[in-house]
């Protein structure tokens, strides 16, 4: 048990590597704290010499609420020099980040604590500067800066925005997504790496640098943009569109065979046809009399075994998802390369072998960390942020910001 009152005043304050100089306050009023950090002089950064003191300058930050009561602290910052008389630099002032980033007004855990109150929780901004005592504005400013940088997992998908003019031209648009927290950052034009690169690059460095993964749908031009811009950033292939790029070849090949061997697109009664929708099953959900149709279905008009070989290595694609270990991921993939890449092998199931080839390395990094690009699609197909689209399609600054995260907050409600 702490019994010091210097040493309990900072276990109240947890804050690391302060000195409490005062506090400020009334009953159920409140609290401003006075604090230094107590850090050892810094060394000047061009010529290594250890700086002085030139003076202190006060920085009043947001900080979160203590006992119920709206809290500010003062920070006694230090500006130093070098003492060098050649020297360049001229005075800077001490940084802490575990405290605040420079030029923010609220302290970093005050930050990350209001934007999980309003993006995850669905708090609104008035409701959380109430509680903090501040004005909107400052809460507003914070949450648009922790918001981009506290994702960790950035997803890009396209989805179709408008029919436009005489012909109907389609016009696309580009939804990037947090996929940790399911949070719409920003929609742009367009479903190439143009727009969707300079919104990445437009962004800090430091919100940037905090995203570990991408997710993709095995699209070249997303994967570009994650190149250029985040290139640091572990690339994940979404499962599902892998799987249904085999489940394409699939029906790709029943088509080719169907026109080989009866002369025509398939018909009600052939066999092909009626086999369609069972080759996409996964075996485990079909019955016994529905495996034993498939197998008849397919013995009487897959006399080569092309449609029942694509079938065979669409079930090794989704039996890599249940791998669990990265190493023998690896191995499974490779191989099924290896095997795919046969000259006997139908021509689709060496198309399928190709794609797996290019796409390898974002294919087996989901095992390395299980993010998808369902949180993006739920975004996108939610009829709710249908509407929103239109709206924030108009908008900019603040509000444009708002919509973006009302249309999140109900896709996940």
């Amino acid at each position: 048990m702490e019994t010091d009152p210097t040493r309990m005043c900072e276990l109240l304050v947890d804050l690391l590597d302060v000195d409490i100089r005062g506090v400020e306050g009334e009953h159920r009023g409140p609290l401003t704290i006075h604090f230094e950090c107590r850090r050892k002089i810094e060394s000047c950064p061009e010529r290594g010499v250890v700086a002085r003191v030139k003076d202190r300058h006060q920085v009043s930050l947001v900080d979160l609420p203590m006992n119920g009561r709206a809290t500010r602290i003062v920070w006694h910052q230090r500006r130093f020099f070098c003492p060098d008389p050649g020297c360049s630099t001229g005075s800077w002032s001490e940084v802490d980040t575990r405290i605040a980033f420079p030029r923010h007004l609220v302290t970093d855990r005050a930050g990350r604590w209001l934007t999980r109150q309003i993006g995850k929780c669905g708090r609104s901004v008035q409701k959380i500067a109430d509680e903090l005592g501040r004005d909107w504005h400052t809460v507003n400013d914070a949450l648009l800066r922790y918001g981009e940088a506290l994702v960790e997992a950035l997803g890009l998908d396209e989805t179709l925005f408008v029919r436009e003019g005489e012909f109907r031209r389609q016009r696309f648009c580009t939804s990037i997504v947090d996929v940790g927290s399911g949070q719409l950052l920003d929609i742009v034009p367009g479903r190439d790496r143009k727009a969707p690169t300079t919104w990445l690059q437009s962004r800090t460095y430091h919100c940037r640098f905090n995203v570990d993964y991408a997710t993709l749908d095995l699209s070249d031009p997303y994967r570009k943009v994650f190149n250029d811009a985040v290139p640091w950033a572990t690339q994940i292939a979404d499962p599902f569109h892998v799987v249904r790029i085999a489940n394409q070849k699939i029906d790709e090949c029943r088509r080719r065979v169907q026109n080989k061997v009866f002369g025509h697109r398939g018909h009600k009664n052939d066999p092909l046809y009626r086999a369609r929708r069972l080759l996409t099953i996964a075996p485990e959900r079909l019955s016994e009399n529905g495996q034993e149709k498939l197998v008849g279905l397919l013995s009487a008009g897959d006399r080569r075994n092309q449609v029942a070989a694509c079938y065979n290595d669409k079930e090794a694609v989704r039996e890599l998802y249940t791998v669990p270990d990265y190493g023998l991921a690896e191995q499974w993939i490779d191989e099924l390369i290896r095997d795919m890449n046969d000259p006997s092998w139908p021509v689709e199931v060496r198309s399928l072998g190709r794609t797996l080839k290019r796409w390898r390395n974002q294919i087996i990094a989901w095992h390395r960390a299980h993010f998808i690009n369902a949180p993006t699609e739920a975004v996108i197909l939610w009829s709710a942020q249908r509407r929103v689209v239109d709206v924030a399609w108009g908008c900019r600054g603040r509000c444009r910001g708002h919509v973006l995260w009302s249309a999140s907050l109900t896709s996940t409600t």
